[in-house]
This record gives C-alpha cells, structure tokens and sequence, in this order.
C-alpha cells in the first residue's frame, strides 16, 4: 500500500478562490513533493484543487487563482491522478481476495461502498457497468471509471479496486472497455448458446445432432462419449444424451469465448482478468454441462478466473433467492467442485438482496468467490428520495409505473403492480415502506433509466437534475444507508474481515 503525505490545503482559501463555499473531503488531502492535492464538492461538481508545483501540478488542466490550481474532476485529469496516484487506478484481483461486483450506477455510489468495506479484505470492483446499464443511464466506460477513480481519491481509499466491463458480448465492447481502464471482461456469450435444443424429444435432438459435421461429432465423441470424471466423492459422466446436448446449445459459444481469449493480449498477461457467464439461458446449468465447458476451455487454452453458471431458481431483481433452497445447495456444492478442480471460482449474478442463499455460498465455498450486485445502490438512492423529498418521490413513483411496462423489455420481472399500495393510501412517512416491498422495488429497479432519462416537451429532464442534486445534498445520508445494506450483503456471505 502506498503512503503519502499530508500538508495544510485551507478550506477558506479554496472558498475564496472559487468565489462559493465548498464542501471539502479531508480524508483526499494528499500530498506528493511539493504538490498537495484535494477535493471539494459545490452543489453538483466536484474539483481538484492543486496547490504547490511539481510535475503533477503541471500536467493538471485547470486555472490558477492566487496559490491554487482549480481543476475540473474530469477523464484528463482523471488520467493524471492515476499515474502520480496509483492507487486511483483500477487494477486486477492479484492477491486473490473475495470480490464483490458493486457497480456504482449513478456516479454517487463509491463513497457509501468504501465505507462499508471499511478494513474488510474484500476486493471491490466499484465500476461495474454494462452496455445496457450504459445507455440507460446515458453514461460511458470512460465517465464510470471517472466516477470511482475521484471517488477513491475523495475517500483516501488504498487497498486497490476493479473495473468490471459487465456482461459484454461483442469485440468492439471489449475494446472499447479494456481502453477505458477496465480490469475484468465478463463475457456474456449468451447469443451464440442455442436455447431451443434443451427440451427438444430424443428424436428431434439426434435429427438436430446429425446436422452438426462429422469431423467435429467424431471429435468430441472421442474426447468426452460415455467418460466419467471424478473429483473426490462426485463422479460425473458425460452420457451420449448429455454430450449431444451440450454440443449443440455450447459449441458455438465455446469457440467464440476461445476467439476472444486468443484476441485480446490482456487476458494472457494478467492486465485484466477474464470471466466467463453463461448465466443467461433458459434454462439451468446441468452440472455435466459445466463439466463439458471447463474441459473444453481448459484443452483450449483459455484460463478464466471466474465462471458464472446459471443456477437453479429465480435470481430477479432487487429482491432475494425465488426457488427451491434445498436444490439450490445441492447443485452449488457440484458447481463449486468443478469449478476448484479447474483452478477458477465461482461468480453469482444477479447477487444484489439474495440474502437467504448468502449462508449457504459461505457454508460451502472455502475459498473467495465473486458476486456480483449492482441496482441495490440505485434502490437505496430512491431511499433517500423517500426520506427526504417526498414530492420528488411521488412524482417518480408514478412515472416508473408508467413507464414499467417499457423496462419490461429490458428485465424479466414476476412484479404484481396490483399489489403495490397506491400513492394517495400512503403517507409521506410510510413512503420508505415501498423500498420493502419486493414489488415496489422491481417497479422502482427497472425503471431507472426512464427515471433519469426521460424529458419534458422543452427537452429538460422530469427528474435527473432535481434527483442529483438531492443526492449531492444529502450524500452523508447516501453513505450511511448504502453502508448499512451492502454491509448487510458482507456478514451474511461471511466476509466479516
């Protein structure tokens, strides 16, 4: 961990400078020679403040005013901060720590997430982001990174952090996410997985099973036909039924996973690290199904750090585990043999408030594992809508239920809007209770990107400026209610240190 020192930066000279009264974080007072820098937060906008000289100073963009440098929180500068501040800079999972996907959705997030990790050895990944949650949201890989980075240095956060490019399925994505800074791919080769052949009659299934060429039937049947593979007490064996199957729903996917593998130098070098999802099918991952793909990927060369199956049950939205818990731990305790005799770990998708499987991922993995949670923090903001502006809350509320049908195209959602209270039976004191009911949170959960999106006539956003600005406003309020929920996550998952 790197140590810097500390010199004076005044609160008034900064106010003075900018000509408006400031909020500034202490715990960013850093100093490197005879460059100390801060960061101060006014309304919305956040700056770096440079005062001294040196090569830091210099390469700052800003104006100088008397003895200060004001300098926007912007990509450029973002970039110097990273190269004199290592710690600011993403960087991959080295020494194997249990990691947390926590996806900052909104820029405002990362202050509430470091205080909830606190001295916990835990690796966080605070930028998270999807192609999806992108253009929802109206951000890029740049802006997302941007966010954590000053974040991390507003925190004086040390102990290193990621940058997931989440759930991306083209080339270009990757590219575009690895150049950003990103530390971690987790590629979602969901489109090249047949979802059509798992319930398929046997005789509908051999039709489609000759149709694949002979050369590559011949192959795999010589490699895996009728094989079975033991890992201690659990013995899999990849029946001929099993084997057809798993050709034709994996094959394509397999490949394409081995093609971006061998693309992108990154993986090999340990610059970001690889993991793969197949997380996003109709169906369950059979066991002997994530037995094929770990052989397949570890005869092809392609050494993943993590893996995400799909595992039994419902995992939807801002709401915990639907499903039978008893299957669910049965066929984790498979899935997570595997996975060890194939030197990768387990990832759990979709994690956020899955809090009855929690237990059962510490009772039965002894060793770090990821998870990943991502729209809790955009749930917990409109907790402080619902706190502290009851009118803002209102007015979002009903626009997200007219709009919920819209978000249904993007989540796959069991919410019941029959039986979610109506508005004008709740007072502005029970309004908090909506964010404990699971489908008033599904409603609120997706349909952030309307909520933030979404503009008047005039083309002013209905709500975006109006939600910052409360959020930046009561950020001390922001902080406590994330830290206490994704604290929440930690203890029952059994990261307690």
């Amino acid at each position: 961990m790197e140590v810097y020192g500390v010199k004076k930066i005044r609160k008034s000279d900064i106010e003075r400078a900018l000509g408006t009264a400031v909020t500034l974080y202490k715990e960013s007072v850093t100093s490197l020679g005879e460059c100390t820098l801060a960061l101060v937060r006014n309304g919305k906008k956040k700056y770096l403040i440079a005062k001294g000289s040196g090569p830091m100073f210099d390469e700052l963009e800003g104006k100088v005013t008397d003895d200060l440098k004001i300098c926007p929180a912007n990509h450029a500068n973002r970039l110097v901060l990273n190269t004199y501040l290592p710690y600011t800079k993403p960087t991959t999972n080295k020494d194997g720590r249990p990691s947390i996907g926590l996806g900052d959705r909104l820029g405002e997030a990362t202050p509430g997430h470091i205080k909830a990790l606190g001295n916990k050895n835990i690796f966080p990944y605070f930028a998270q982001q999807s192609i999806r949650e992108l253009n929802l949201t109206g951000r890029t890989f740049d802006g997302v990174i941007d966010d954590a980075a000053y974040a991390v240095f507003q925190c004086g956060y040390t102990a290193g952090w990621g940058a997931d490019g989440d759930h991306l399925k083209k080339e270009e994505e990757i590219k575009t996410a690895l150049r950003s800074g990103a530390t971690m791919i987790t590629l979602d080769s969901s489109e090249m997985i047949d979802n059509t052949i798992a319930g398929l009659p046997e005789k509908e299934l051999l039709v489609r099973y000759g149709n694949v060429d002979e050369k590559t039937r011949t192959f795999y049947e010589n490699l895996y036909k009728e094989r079975t593979f033991t890992f201690g007490t659990l013995s899999l064996t990849l029946d001929t039924v099993s084997l057809m199957k798993d050709i034709l729903i994996y094959g394509k996917a397999l490949d394409y996973i081995q093609k971006i593998w061998e693309t992108f130098p990154e993986f090999k070098g340990d610059e970001a690290f690889l993991e793969v999802s197949i997380d996003e099918t109709a169906t369950p991952t059979d066991p002997k199904s994530h037995l094929f793909i770990a052989l397949e990927l570890k005869r092809r060369g392609v050494l993943l750090k993590t893996l995400a199956p799909r595992f039994a049950g419902e995992f939807q939205k801002g709401i915990d585990y639907i499903g039978d818990l008893a299957q669910f731990e049965r066929e984790l305790i498979i899935h997570e043999t595997i996975a060890l005799a194939h030197d990768y770990r387990l990832s759990v998708h979709s994690g956020s408030d899955k809090f009855s499987i929690f237990p059962l991922l510490a009772k039965h993995i002894d060793r770090p594992f990821h998870v990943k949670t991502a729209g809790t923090n955009w749930l917990e903001a409109m907790h402080v809508v619902a706190l502290t502006d009851p009118s803002l809350y209102r007015r979002m509320h009903t626009h997200a239920l007219a709009r919920f049908k819209d978000a249904t195209a993007f989540y796959v959602v069991t919410t019941d809007l029959s039986k979610i209270k109506p508005l004008d039976k709740v007072s502005d004191q029970q309004l908090c209770d909506y964010l404990k009911d699971d489908n008033a949170r599904q409603l609120l959960h997706i349909t952030y990107g309307y909520l933030l999106q979404d503009k008047e006539e005039k083309g002013a956003y209905l709500f975006r400026d109006e939600f910052f600005a409360l959020l930046g406003k009561e950020e001390e309020l922001y902080q406590d209610l994330l830290a206490k929920h994704i604290g929440k996550h930690f203890e029952l998952l059994g990261w307690k240190k």
